[in-house]
């Protein structure tokens, strides 16, 4: 049996949770609950504010004025939060909405976009980003939602990495071309962040700041050119796979 119940509808709430408790719908969510899915009263809905764990609840009010929940049980407890930054350059609308929403089926739990020297795109929609993360993070089963930091310059955002935080950042001029051995030779740190950089890539002058920390890998992703929303998924699935939570 899944681990998982994908066949009731998740939804997001930012509500405390606690059995017996009603939780109104905003007009979107009654919208998409009732008119959408078609849900009557009675029908179950999975619950979760990121906080609290995930609850089962139900339909208890209906109107087109006064949709609620009310919460039955918890089914699953709070997870501990993830440890794993997702740093990049911003992309264009529909590739940023395509690369936060992998970011966090991935399991990233904080996502930063960085202004690097040859970044194309200097504004970045952030209530747009946390929509995403919390259709992502709906739709796959992920009760904690990732956090979605306001754009930073390159260099402000290295000053503000801890120390011990293991900086992996994708090269396709790194010395050691097999990404898992490179993963695997990883220095001891605590705590992980993937750097993904512009299309136009890193500057000299980024590339030598980066390497001057001591807990850094340069990242190759094989013999061929990826886009950076590509790149991204590849970079977190190795990263999850070698250093992350995919080894249990």
């Amino acid at each position: 049996m899944s681990r998982y119940d994908f066949r009731t509808p998740r939804l997001y709430v930012d509500a405390a949770l606690a059995a017996g408790a009603t939780i109104p719908l905003a007009r979107e969510q009654a919208n998409h609950l009732l008119n959408v899915l078609r849900l009557e009263r009675g029908d179950p809905v999975l619950v979760f504010n990121g906080r609290d764990g995930e609850w089962r609840a139900n339909v208890s009010s209906a109107g087109k004025r006064d949709s609620a929940l009310t919460l039955e049980q918890r089914l699953r407890e709070q997870p501990a939060p993830a440890d794993l930054h997702f740093l990049f350059a911003p992309l264009k609308h529909a590739r940023l909405d395509y690369m936060a929403q992998k970011a966090v089926e991935m399991g990233a739990s904080l996502l930063q976009p960085v202004i690097t020297q040859h970044t194309q795109v200097a504004r970045v929609n952030t209530e747009r980003m946390r929509a995403n993360v919390v259709e992502a993070a709906q739709q796959c089963g992920i009760l904690t939602l990732a956090e979605v930091a306001e754009p930073a310059p390159f260099a402000r955002v290295l000053d503000v990495l801890a120390d011990d935080r293991l900086l992996v950042f994708c090269d396709e001029d790194a010395e050691v071309r097999e990404p898992l051995a490179a993963l695997k030779s990883a220095p001891p740190h605590r705590g992980v962040a993937v750097l993904i950089g512009p299309e136009g890539g890193f500057s000299e002058s980024e590339r030598e700041l980066m390497l001057w920390r001591r807990h850094v890998l340069r990242l190759s992703l094989g013999p061929r050119i990826l886009r950076a929303d590509t790149a991204a998924v590849a970079a977190l699935t190795l990263v999850q796979a070698v250093l992350g939570d995919w080894r249990d």
